[in-house]
């Protein structure tokens, strides 16, 4: 499946192979995010996950940084942060909500995403590639919880999935130091993957990557994905009692049958497509 490359304001989405490719593409401004980026994306990744072609995202960057965080204009207007207010202040909730929740979606996409980062990965963007499944860097690469140096405590979900990726002590120095931690520093730890010498090698990783899980039965890449992150947030006995249910309700006699004989005959092996989805707030749209 090859589909044309959908132009956006702040990234550029294509689809080969049942591959999706999102690329950040305001280098200009170092990627930053801005209300517009958070709604673009959040829009790309509910229309992925409903369609269901695509079995595998690679998430990549351009320039000198992959995303240098949130623009700081945004607090200065873009955004209203009313601390003079018990309203005000809880409105703050409801905005860091919204915003946690695009980044959420990247764990509940029914697909893997693997992210390529060159240079800085800063503040939001920390947040945003620990929400990724897999993580490929650059040799110049370097992640940096940028908020506590500007006064705040990073929010969108870098202190809740960083602990689960790298030791406590070391994510404890990095959110209260606001120190950069390297790419090879970051991969000794399990943050990042592997560690490639140029952009253009560390994007042919992660497509690659992809296009091997892209071969799998996507539905049984969904369960395995889906059991990962349950198993991660849950006891041994709650894990393995779900993936009872998880087996039951996806295991395909036929899949398995065409995944042993495509390892026969060593050719490619045809799956069917994940069903699309369809909000339920959708259906009957148009109809009295």
């Amino acid at each position: 499946m090859n589909t044309p490359t959908i132009p956006l304001h702040c990234f550029t989405l294509s689809t080969e192979h049942h591959v999706a490719h999102l690329v950040l593409n305001r280098p200009s401004e170092l990627n930053t995010m801005h209300p517009l980026f958070w709604r673009e994306l959040d829009t790309v990744l509910t229309q992925l996950h409903q369609e269901g072609t695509a079995r595998a995202l690679v998430i990549s960057s351009t320039g000198r940084h992959f995303s240098a965080g949130m623009a700081l204009e945004t607090f200065a207007g873009a955004i209203s942060m009313d601390d003079q207010s018990p309203e005000g202040r809880a409105a703050i909730f409801d905005a860091l909500t919204d915003m946690q929740s695009t980044f959420s979606k990247l764990e509940a996409l029914r697909m893997p995403v693997i992210v390529a980062i060159q240079g800085g990965c800063i503040g939001g963007a920390v947040d945003m590639v620990t929400a990724c499944c897999i993580r490929y860097a650059t040799a110049d690469a370097f992640f940096c919880i940028q908020e506590i140096n500007i006064g705040m405590v990073a929010d969108v979900g870098t202190l809740q999935r960083l602990p689960k990726l790298m030791p406590m002590a070391v994510v404890k120095e990095l959110a209260y130091t606001g120190r950069r931690l390297g790419a090879a520093r970051a991969q000794g730890y399990g943050l990042v993957n592997e560690v490639f010498d140029t952009p253009e090698a560390t994007l042919a990783a992660a497509l690659q990557c992809a296009r091997e899980i892209a071969a799998k039965p996507p539905v049984a890449i969904w369960g395995t994905k889906q059991a990962v992150h349950y198993a991660r947030d849950h006891s041994v006995e709650d894990s393995l009692r779900q993936m009872g249910w998880l087996q039951g309700a996806i295991w395909s006699n036929a899949h398995l049958r065409a995944a042993v004989t495509a390892l026969k005959t060593k050719t490619p092996a045809e799956f069917p497509e994940l069903a699309p989805l369809q909000a339920f707030s959708d259906l009957g749209r148009g109809q009295p």
